[in-house]
């Protein structure tokens, strides 16, 4: 007797053509995140530039200029205790990187629905 297998038997695709220039498509999309190498290098910058300490250059390359004056201002009281002001230099480099990121995204998305 031969029991019923628990496993669902898939039925065989056709075999599609896969050509270098669609795989390379492919592997250029997942690097530059479908929205160009610019788009893939975007957050880095950003964050590099918010590594600069005391500017706070990554959220003027971002565009959030506001933003930007808010923390300089915020650093100054925060100077006289040195340990605060390391974590909002550390916490600028996370938020202008994530900011790029979702600026990246609402591109990509925005180009997706043309």
């Amino acid at each position: 007797m031969m029991s019923e297998s628990s496993f669902a038997e898939s039925e065989t695709q056709p075999n599609k053509v896969v050509t270098g220039l669609k795989v390379f498509k492919q592997i250029w999309k997942e690097m530059t995140l479908g929205v160009g190498f610019w788009g893939a290098l975007r957050p880095l910058v950003a964050a590099i530039l918010a590594a600069v300490p005391f500017l706070y250059l990554g959220h003027h390359f971002n565009r959030k200029h506001q933003k930007a004056l808010d923390l300089s201002l915020l650093q100054i009281p925060l100077a006289l205790t040195v340990i605060l002001w390391f974590v909002l230099w550390a916490y600028s480099i996370f938020e202008a990187w994530r900011d790029a990121t979702k600026f990246v995204a609402e591109k990509n998305s925005q180009g997706n629905q043309s």
